[in-house]
């Protein structure tokens, strides 16, 4: 965990300015809703659209000149890929993404604008990233994986030394979890600063990988289901270095409804007049559900993407 924090410290510094520091607004509607003060991290405000774009950035600086030269690759069902795309471009690195047949049209529009290689994989997401590892085995390209790297994970972790900055006396702060790289780096961060800060880990019901992971002490097959949090949703690599950090640094754990993700994200619309993704309608939607449990204290909720079709972004809340 030392080890850890120092590369987060190291992170805090070199992604900058090509990511910014987003914003920690109070929200007055939710605050008088939920009877606590509500922050929202504005990581939707990122210039990729997702929290992702730091943990890309900060791997990519890592890379010596050679490797760079030879390029990256990655595979991604949307946000992952569209921040390795802009990382890459920034540095000067090509980019090369792996992604499966169904990734939203949206995203692949979106990885393709910002200037990428863009390879589609008949077949699921885990195809997609078998196929990017031989890519990189066989190209000699570094392999930028979504959350199962240090830097990547270190990267995300910037997340929560601007949180302590931005409000050091948070009382909790609450985080969908899907691979565990946002929530095992920003934990991190939060209890190497302020320990007594609560980290809440917040999961659709439709997949809930790695806490099932959590429950057994050991990475599980989970089956899953369609869900709006499609940003959290996959399984969790065998040996992932981020499970061990999850075991650390999660205090609480929360299960929401697909109802519950779509009535949060409407919430949110209707309070900030933002439009954000599922995944971020989780973190509130936790919140929502153990609302009366910190009444009167202060707490964040990391809004962790945008990057959501309109289409289905309206369907979702209309049926809210």
């Amino acid at each position: 965990m030392t080890e850890l924090f120092d590369r987060i410290m190291a992170a805090h510094r070199a992604i900058r300015p090509q990511v910014p520091v987003t914003p920690l607004e109070r929200s007055a509607v939710l605050s008088a809703e939920l009877g606590c003060e509500v922050l929202l991290k504005a990581e939707h405000l990122q210039p990729s659209g997702a929290f992702k774009l730091r943990g890309a950035t900060n791997k990519i600086s890592t890379l010596s000149e050679a490797e760079r030269r030879r390029g990256v690759t990655t595979a991604s069902t949307g946000n992952h890929g569209m921040a390795v795309a802009r990382a890459g471009v920034l540095a000067g690195t090509a980019v090369r993404v792996h992604v499966a047949a169904g990734t939203a049209r949206t995203k692949t529009d979106a990885i393709l604008a910002l200037g990428a290689e863009l390879v589609v994989i008949d077949g699921p997401p885990i195809e997609a990233e078998a196929s990017a590892r031989r890519d990189a085995a066989a190209s000699g390209r570094t392999y930028v994986p979504p959350y199962n790297d240090p830097d990547v994970m270190a990267g995300q972790g910037t997340v929560g030394v601007e949180l302590m900055e931005q409000a050091p006396d948070l009382d909790a702060v609450f985080i969908a979890v899907g691979g565990g790289g946002l929530i095992g780096g920003t934990g991190t961060a939060i209890k190497r600063i302020r320990p007594q800060t609560r980290v809440v880990g917040v999961w659709a019901e439709n997949s809930p990988v790695m806490l099932r992971a959590l429950e057994a002490g050991a990475i599980v097959d989970v089956e899953e289901s369609e869900t709006l949090s499609d940003g959290t949703a996959g399984a969790v690599e065998a040996g992932s270095i981020t499970f061990p950090v999850c075991q650390s640094v999660i205090d609480e754990r929360v299960l929401v409804s697909e109802a519950e993700i779509a009535r949060a994200m409407r919430r949110i619309a209707e309070a900030e007049h933002w439009i954000v993704e599922g995944a971020a309608g989780v973190a509130l939607a936790g919140l929502v559900r153990q609302a009366e449990a910190w009444r009167g204290r202060k707490v964040a909720v990391v809004l962790c993407g945008r990057n959501i079709a309109l289409d289905t972004f309206l369907q979702a809340i209309s049926a809210a």
